[in-house]
């Protein structure tokens, strides 16, 4: 039973349930599917999928993530970086708005449940470090970038594709005669009462007499607004007359579950893109996951959320959704309505089950202009061009990884932008780990302590040189520490004991090894002694019985200040 409840966390949620915790999932819930109504019909727009496919994502993937997923209060469901990542993907194989890339969609949404299905029972979260925080931060903008001028096709009223920011802008210059001035108006309209109503509606709502937290709650309700306005205008005016794009006829009711049709060439072909959309869409999750664990000090574990995430996005794509993952949007407004348990998912995805099944008809005059400005509203948060700046100056290295990625996901678009983003961590993690900090250090006076003799005023012996390895020591940088000794040594002819400090090392790799043997060789012909101090235990434990400890020239201490005063005596 207990590994069950491992694999299946909502076991213990229901276990220990506390009734008095209902009300409050009971109002997230409600609140959260005002919000995840919207945005699910402008994610399905966003992904080119008909908006039926972003409801259908937010109903059973709930369900289960809500029994398989760690975190208490994470809003999964239709994400904007996966949808346009979806859009990339199978924009590749067929055509928008056929029924061929609406089946592949499904089947990218599967495979990546799958993938991330198999590495959470293999335990393998640990994969999602291959992209480092700078490289992960140049994607998003990058790709908000190209969300926000995608949707610039809808405001204009024009029919524009491309996977590149490059690709878009030359689709929409070739298109600038055929502009829609209704749609415009309309796009244009509904976004400036967008911004408004984010800037303002929470003030006003404080001055008709309600508090700060249920005014701030009750503004997120603001795209319902806009798209209910715009929507009855619509109809109205019978702005359908006038080639205004709207979205259409919207099945009701829930689809049954079924395998879409699918070749096995096919999902090979789809197996790279379905790889990367499900470590993207895990790694967005378990950052939102982990930042509101901590926030409520409830743990998080990376394994469940491979897991949940890859159940959902399984039940995604066998019920007619896209790929899914989680929202940092509507988790903040799960977690500020007061959420204490998945339950406030399955509240909101009720509620989205009701919509399906008695308010369809109210979708058919809703423009397509209003919702790609929600979809503005929303990627607009993720462009942070201060992250960049920030990381220049803290160090060059991640702002070249940051600044690199950002490049090629817009000229390149979004499939080869993270697939450079991973070569890229790995070449600077390598460049890094290549080139370990070697410092010379002395004694500071009157202590027991070493440290650099660049930064402190030290006493150093003339026929001692001490080298602190700042670094593990392994088959990419052996070599460097070879020719920095060789180096310290020739520029140094007095010295006859070289000792090398090993505080900062955690791992000796058997070329390191011989690296070590062969300089222990070396300084032996020129006689000097090597010695070592500071070796941490499980390192000495593998080094014991070689060649390096057995035949070593000099011998190894416990401190460095041990080193210093046995040698000089």
């Amino acid at each position: 039973m207990t590994k069950l409840a491992y694999w299946i966390p909502g076991i213990d949620q229901i276990k220990h349930y506390k009734r008095k915790n209902f009300g409050a999932d009971l109002v997230a819930g409600s609140i959260l599917s005002i919000m995840l109504v919207p945005q699910a019909l402008a994610y399905a727009l966003l992904a080119g999928l008909p908006p039926e496919m972003g409801l259908y994502a937010s109903i059973l993937p709930l369900f289960i993530y809500a029994f398989l997923g760690s975190s208490r209060t994470m809003a999964i469901g239709p994400a904007a970086l996966i949808a346009m990542m979806s859009a990339s993907f199978s924009s590749q194989f067929a055509l928008q708005g056929t029924p061929e890339y609406n089946t592949i969609a499904l089947i990218l949404a599967m495979l990546s449940g799958v993938i991330l299905l198999l590495l959470g029972f293999l335990k393998l979260g640990f994969l999602a470090n291959l992209l480092s925080h700078p490289v992960i931060s140049g994607f998003v903008t990058g790709s908000a970038i190209i969300i926000a001028a995608s949707q610039i096709k809808h405001f204009l009223g024009i029919s524009v594709s491309g996977a590149s920011l490059l690709e878009i802008i030359e689709g929409t210059y070739y298109q600038l005669d055929n502009i829609n001035p209704i749609s415009l108006i309309i796009g244009l309209s509904s976004l400036i009462l967008l911004l408004l109503l984010k800037r303002y509606a929470s003030r006003f709502l404080e001055v008709l007499g309600l508090s700060k937290d249920t005014s701030v709650l009750l503004s997120k309700a603001g795209p319902i607004l806009a798209i209910s306005l715009f929507t009855f205008i619509s109809y109205e005016f019978a702005l359908a007359s006038h080639n205004l794009a709207l979205v259409g006829t919207v099945p009701s009711g829930l689809p049954l579950l079924s395998m879409p049709d699918f070749s096995f060439n096919l999902v090979s072909d789809l197996l790279p893109a379905a790889a990367i959309l499900g470590l993207v869409s895990f790694i967005e999750s378990i950052s939102i996951s982990q930042a509101f664990a901590t926030r409520k000090r409830q743990k998080i574990d990376s394994n469940n959320e491979l897991v949940g995430l890859g159940g959902a996005n399984i039940v995604s794509g066998l019920s007619g959704g896209l790929a899914v993952a989680g929202s940092f949007s509507r988790s903040a407004i799960n977690d500020e309505a007061g959420a204490k348990t998945q339950l406030s998912g399955l509240v909101s995805a009720s509620f989205v089950l009701l919509t399906l099944y008695f308010l369809t008809d109210l979708f058919f005059y809703m423009p397509k202009a209003v919702l790609a400005s929600t979809i503005l509203l929303a990627v607009f948060a993720l462009i942070d061009f201060k992250a960049i700046i920030h990381a220049w100056h803290y160090s060059k290295h991640d702002g070249i990884a940051m600044l690199g990625t950002l490049s090629i996901v817009l000229l390149f678009g979004v499939e080869t932008g993270i697939l450079a983003g991973v070569c890229l961590s790995i070449f600077l993690f390598l460049w890094h780990t290549s080139h370990p900090h070697i410092a010379i250090v002395g004694n500071l006076t009157g202590t027991e302590h070493y440290r650099n003799v660049e930064r402190y005023e030290v006493e150093v012996e003339p026929n001692i040189l001490t080298l602190r390895i700042d670094e593990n020591l392994f088959f990419a940088n052996c070599r460097t520490l070879e020719e920095k000794v060789t180096e310290l040594i020739s520029e140094r002819p007095d010295v006859e004991h070289l000792v090398l400090m090993c505080n900062a090392v955690n791992m000796i790799d058997i070329s390191a090894l011989e690296s070590l043997e062969t300089m222990m060789q070396r300084l032996k012909s020129a006689n000097i002694a090597l010695h070592f101090s500071e070796v941490k235990g499980p390192i000495m434990d593998k080094l014991r019985d070689t060649h390096l400890i057995s035949e070593l020239t000099g011998e190894v201490f416990l401190t460095q200040h041990q080193a210093i005063k046995s040698i000089k005596n």
